[in-house]
């Protein structure tokens, strides 16, 4: 290897994709995660650069000067009518269980399968919290996994608590590498959602909103509040699984890793709160694993295997998550990154 070239070399096992054979070259297959053992290349995942991300910038301070100074006023003026309030609450939560749901548990770790019409659904309502294509988004959380607490974590906490939570997104250039998605790549629709994202997030995340609000005769309020007030909601309950996920609570289960589990969290983020468990056992459809963990992403996962809209869901033997509690479980990639069925 030239010595020009930096290296990190690699103390756990490298997530790859699902199904992917341990030859980065090798044709993927419909099969749990697998790992393979390599030296990690860092020039593979380059460091941000330093740069005010303008356009965003402006953006999200619109989305929130709207959103939460708008919508007071609004409904100070303008009252707010039941239809409209309906339509804020179905975009909330579609578009905030697509996150979930779809570009993290289904897209970014294959954690179950489902039919093209859901995944279809998940990337419209995806594409319309703002918060890139499902490849883009997946590429840098598989990158998060794999590099969590270090310098080429995307939104590592530790550069600290806001970072993790906006700056990374705001004051940072990031190259993505599209290497660890190559099974997305296959898929047509998620290809063609990546490639004509801004299409997919303005018509489903800003015209159809605005579109039913002018239906119902509450174009305004539609905008106000099923746009922009929705969208801050859900960007930064996204956002808070990066920074308050991985600042407080217990580490039951990997007690080296910043990743927390936290009911409050879970609250905030579908079920996205017991983060702890998350990172320890990345491929298990369920974030909370008892019966009354909040975790309603969990819950929509089980009822679509029950109507036959999903199915091999993954998840992780009670003997295992035991072990792991106890300190007893092998802390390996391979062990993280493969749960037993």
């Amino acid at each position: 290897m030239p010595a020009c070239r930096r290296s990190l070399r690699a103390t756990k096992r490298v997530i790859i994709s699902p199904g992917q054979a341990t030859r980065a070259d090798a044709p993927l297959a419909d099969s749990d995660l697998v790992t393979m053992t390599a030296e990690i290349i860092a020039d593979d995942y380059p460091l941000p650069k330093r740069r005010i991300r303008w356009v965003g910038l402006v953006f999200l301070v619109f989305l929130h000067v709207i959103g939460l100074v708008g919508t007071p006023l609004y409904i100070y003026y303008y009252g707010i009518t039941a239809p409209e309030l309906a339509l804020f609450f179905f975009f909330l939560l579609a578009t905030g269980m697509s996150t979930t749901i779809g570009y993290h548990r289904l897209f970014a770790h294959g954690t179950f399968k489902t039919v093209p019409a859901v995944r279809f659904l998940l990337l419209l309502f995806g594409a319309a919290t703002f918060e890139e294509s499902a490849l883009k988004w997946s590429a840098q959380h598989r990158q998060h996994h794999l590099f969590t607490d270090t310098d080429h974590d995307p939104y590592g906490v530790n550069k600290g608590f806001w970072h993790a939570h906006i700056g990374w997104i705001l004051f940072w250039r990031h190259r993505v590498n599209y290497d660890n998605v190559r099974d997305l790549r296959r898929s047509r629709l998620v290809t063609h959602q990546h490639d004509h994202h801004a299409w997919w997030s303005v018509g489903g995340g800003i015209a159809l909103p605005i579109l039913i609000a002018w239906w119902i005769g509450h174009p305004l309020g539609g905008f106000v509040m099923a746009v922009c007030l929705r969208i801050v909601i859900v960007l930064h309950s996204t956002f808070c699984v990066n920074s308050f996920a991985h600042w407080f609570g217990v580490k039951t289960y990997m007690p080296g890793q910043s990743a927390c589990d936290n009911w409050l969290n879970a609250l905030l983020t579908n079920g996205e709160g017991f983060h702890n468990f998350h990172h320890r056992f990345p491929t298990d459809y369920r974030n909370g694993i008892r019966w009354y963990h909040w975790d309603p992403s969990k819950w929509c996962i089980f009822l679509m295997s029950r109507v036959g809209l999903a199915w091999d869901l993954k998840r992780t033997s009670d003997q295992r998550i035991a072990d792991a509690a106890n300190g007893r479980g092998n802390f390996s990639r391979a062990a993280v990154d493969n749960p037993s069925p």
